[in-house]
């Protein structure tokens, strides 16, 4: 099937053959899908698209036996391409070159599995018409870096290749010898020993859960480092003459490279993962209780790891000028943040 095909394929059928038995139902299906990849395929099982003897099936792992009937009806092909779509963009800098956006939590970069539309992309393809650098590919005009989904803050995009290709140098060189900056406020558990420091330990991606990213050693990897600073403890370390043990912190932390959840895996890993983080800081979730009512309410209205990107600087790519942009965290943040500084 290729991606320009816009109806639904007829269903294609096979019959398990003794050579064939005891396949996994996404490898057995990898022999009539032609290009069809195991990822895809498996995809289309948990939507539906497959049944064996007349009955839909959806576990892929399921084992296949001899005469039986397998029918896959592959679903509609979307566009390559995205398309524009009117989604309200937070300004914070425009010119012919390039445009510097303030993401709200639970805004998508660029399209992907799960999300194909509704994403930065698609607001800018809006926004800037055909004017998004090319490089990125058809998937990420105009990308140079990215903040997950539920991290809010300042992120920038090119608006032509040459901007492009200035803004990508920048950020592969992670301001070691430029003007590149990018700083975050994270709400942790916890609060670090010293009030900074830099954690310098290489992430992969995990072997046992995809979505993840983990921290290994020395050898293995990409280099990740970040530095942090301690701003805000909660409660604070004295109260008169008694030493509090700190429920949670404010804590800056610059990124000296950009890894995949840096920020989250590296926090993680010294033991003060991010509030609300439940891929990284699922073991922490019942501290939780030990907060005041009010911070719990406000956590569970943060629904997302507490994490803001609050400064970019960088060059301009074309004119050269040094440009420096800075954002105050959303309301769902300082809410929780306002309720853990009274503690």
């Amino acid at each position: 099937m290729t991606a320009s095909e816009t109806t639904t394929s007829p269903a294609t059928e096979l019959v398990i053959a003794p050579e064939q038995a005891g396949l996994r139902l996404d490898k057995a299906l990898a022999l009539l899908g032609g290009e069809v990849s195991r990822a895809r395929l498996q995809q289309v099982i948990k939507e539906g698209g497959v049944s064996i003897d007349g009955i839909v099936v959806a576990d892929a792992s399921r084992k296949v036996a001899v005469g039986q009937r397998l029918s896959l009806v592959m679903p509609e092909a979307k566009p390559a391409a995205p398309i524009g779509q009117d989604i309200p963009l937070t300004v914070v800098f425009e010119d012919e070159h390039l445009i510097v956006i303030d993401k709200p939590a639970g805004l998508v970069v660029h399209p992907a599995g799960g999300h194909e539309d509704g994403t930065l992309v698609n607001a800018l393809i809006a926004h800037c018409g055909k004017s998004l650098s090319g490089i990125g590919g058809v998937r990420r005009p105009g990308i140079v870096h990215r903040l997950d989904k539920d991290t809010s803050g300042l992120l920038v995009v090119a608006k032509n290749d040459k901007a492009h290709r200035g803004l990508a140098k920048q950020f592969a060189d992670h301001g070691r010898t430029g003007p590149l900056e990018r700083a975050y406020l994270a709400l942790v558990w916890g609060a670090p020993r010293r009030q900074t420091g830099t954690i310098d330990a290489p992430i992969e991606r995990s072997n046992r859960n995809r979505e993840k990213m983990m921290v290994v050693g020395e050898g293995r990897g990409r280099e990740a480092i970040t530095h942090i600073e301690l701003i805000e403890r909660y409660p604070p370390l004295l109260r008169g003459h008694e030493e509090l043990e700190a429920l949670a912190s404010l804590v800056e932390c610059q990124l000296e490279t950009g890894r995949t959840h840096q920020i989250r895996v590296h926090m993680s890993h010294i033991g003060h993962p991010l509030l609300g983080d439940q891929l990284y800081g699922s073991g922490f979730m019942t501290k939780a209780s030990r907060l005041p009512e009010k911070a719990q309410a406000a956590l569970a209205d943060l629904g997302r790891q507490a994490l803001h990107a609050r400064l970019l600087g960088f060059e301009h790519p074309v004119t050269g000028e040094e440009l420096r942009f800075e954002s105050e965290p959303p309301a769902d943040f300082a809410r929780l943040q306002a309720e853990l500084s009274i503690l």
